[in-house]
Parts: C-alpha cells; sequence; structure tokens
C-alpha cells in the first residue's frame, strides 16, 4: 500500500465523522420515539381491557382516545420510519466514501445524491415527530383528583 494512499484512507475516515455523528443523532431520535410508541401502545392496551373504567366512565370518551392514539401511533411509525431509512442512507453515504477512496473512483455525485435524499427524509421524519408532539400536547387530559377531606 502507497502512503499516498494512506494519506487518502485517513481523509475518508475524516470525512465519514460528521456522518457518524448523524446517525447518533438519529440513533438519539429513534429512541425516543420508540418510547413515544410505547407508551402509546400501553394506553391502548389499557383503554381496550377495560382499565379504564375508573377513569373514563364514558365509552364515547374511551372511543375518542382510542382515535387519537391510533393518529399518534401512526404518526409516530412514519417518523420511525423516516428515521431508519435516513440513518440507512447516512450508513450508504459513508461506504460509498470509503469506496470512493479504495477503488479511486468519482463516486461525488452519488455521495451527495445520498447525504442529500438523507437529509430530506430525515426532516419528513421530524415533520411527523412535531406533528405526533402536537397532537398529543393538544389532547391530553390531565383531571385534577378530588380534594381528600
Amino acid at each position: 500500500m502507497l502512503p499516498e494512499h494512506i494519506n487518502d484512507i485517513a481523509t475518508a475516515i475524516q470525512l465519514a465523522l460528521a456522518p457518524v455523528f448523524l446517525l447518533t443523532a438519529i440513533a438519539g431520535m429513534l429512541g425516543v420515539m420508540a418510547g413515544r410508541l410505547s407508551r402509546i401502545i400501553d394506553r391502548g392496551r389499557f383503554l381496550t381491557e377495560g382499565g379504564h373504567t375508573a377513569v373514563l366512565p364514558e365509552q364515547s370518551a374511551v372511543e375518542e382516545e382510542l382515535h387519537i392514539l391510533e393518529k399518534r401511533r401512526h404518526y409516530t411509525s412514519v417518523a420511525i420510519t423516516a428515521f431508519t431509512i435516513a440513518a440507512l442512507l447516512v450508513c450508504l453515504v459513508i461506504t460509498t466514501l470509503f469506496l470512493e477512496v479504495m477503488f479511486r473512483a468519482p463516486l461525488h455525485w452519488a455521495i451527495g445524491l445520498l447525504f442529500s435524499f438523507s437529509t430530506l427524509i430525515l426532516v419528513i421524519g421530524l415533520m411527523f415527530f412535531l406533528r405526533e408532539v402536537h397532537l398529543a400536547t393538544t389532547t391530553i387530559r390531565i383531571r385534577k383528583s378530588k380534594p381528600r377531606v
């Protein structure tokens, strides 16, 4: 291996660091969304398994909340899918960076295209995340407990 080729590989590693940090951020978002999805599913199970009778006496209130939970579950699932696709595209960016160096192939256009698509899909995931958070905060019901005597 030629010393100049080693320098090229070192440069490729340096270039790959920024996408790796992006992967870390995406992994964080996936963790947040998985947690939200878990909470949505737990609440839906609670309502459908009859544990709600002391909290929500009206069946119409239960049906309304289940409908909202289904919307939130959908938005969360789309966001998780978008973040996962974005992460896969970032991995392809990193791989393409190394292929470009190893084979001395002009793959700048592929790297730019993959990175652009990953960023676009990341934005879509963030939009669905924002939509789900907005829906959750506008429909939350915090009931005051009766004062204890």
